[in-house]
């Protein structure tokens, strides 16, 4: 797992994944983190191979000892106006934006960067393909991102019982396919998705 080193990258690394790409509901989320050298948060990976328990733990520990963090998103309706790709993207430039600190260098997980022209400067950007398991601070905003989502989805389970959104968190689970197909799709749910279409 690679630690920032300050002084290789001549500034601060902030590293930047999502979570929800592709589930038929709620927001795609992003977070941008930039660790602190001094306080290394042990443990770090892709949230994706963490059970829940200890990624709430860990973002615990990330919100403490992180220099910046920040979580951002784009809800459905951006997402069906835009396409996930140009969202998820929004989202991302949201969290950078949302840092108390200005990186000096963006990394991100993936093969694609968001926009980094923030008015007259431009950050330096670097995407990693498998950064969430191979980068600190991309594990980090992994993590931050998938534990803000899932809160967001136990949310909208209290405001939308029929679909189980706690259960499953918006993916296509036959659950949730079951439910789009018997109560049809509320404003939540991201129409131009085949699924939901199918359902409209």
């Amino acid at each position: 797992m690679q630690q920032a080193n300050l002084f290789q990258t001549g500034g601060l690394v902030a590293g930047v994944d999502e979570a929800g790409r592709g589930p038929l509901a709620g927001p795609v989320a992003a977070a941008a983190v930039i660790l602190n050298p001094e306080q290394p948060v042990a443990g770090l990976a892709d949230s994706k191979k963490l059970s829940a328990g200890r990624r709430e733990e860990l973002a615990r520990e990330v919100r403490a000892s992180a220099l910046a963090w920040a979580v951002a998103w784009a809800d459905p309706a951006e997402i069906d106006a835009l396409n996930i790709l140009a969202a998820t993207m929004l989202a991302m430039r949201r969290a950078i934006l949302g840092l108390s600190l200005t990186p000096a260098v963006v990394q991100v997980d993936g093969n694609r960067l968001p926009d980094l022209r923030f008015g007259d400067r431009r950050l330096a950007g670097e995407a990693i393909i498998g950064g969430d398991d191979r980068v600190a601070a991309i594990s980090a905003a992994s993590i931050l991102a998938k534990t803000v989502r899932d809160r967001m989805m136990i949310e909208l389970d209290r405001l939308y019982p029929c679909y189980e959104f706690a259960r499953h968190k918006g993916y296509g689970t036959a659950v949730h396919r079951a439910r789009l197909e018997e109560f049809g799709p509320c404003r939540e749910h991201r129409f131009t998705f085949a699924p939901v279409r199918a359902a409209s």
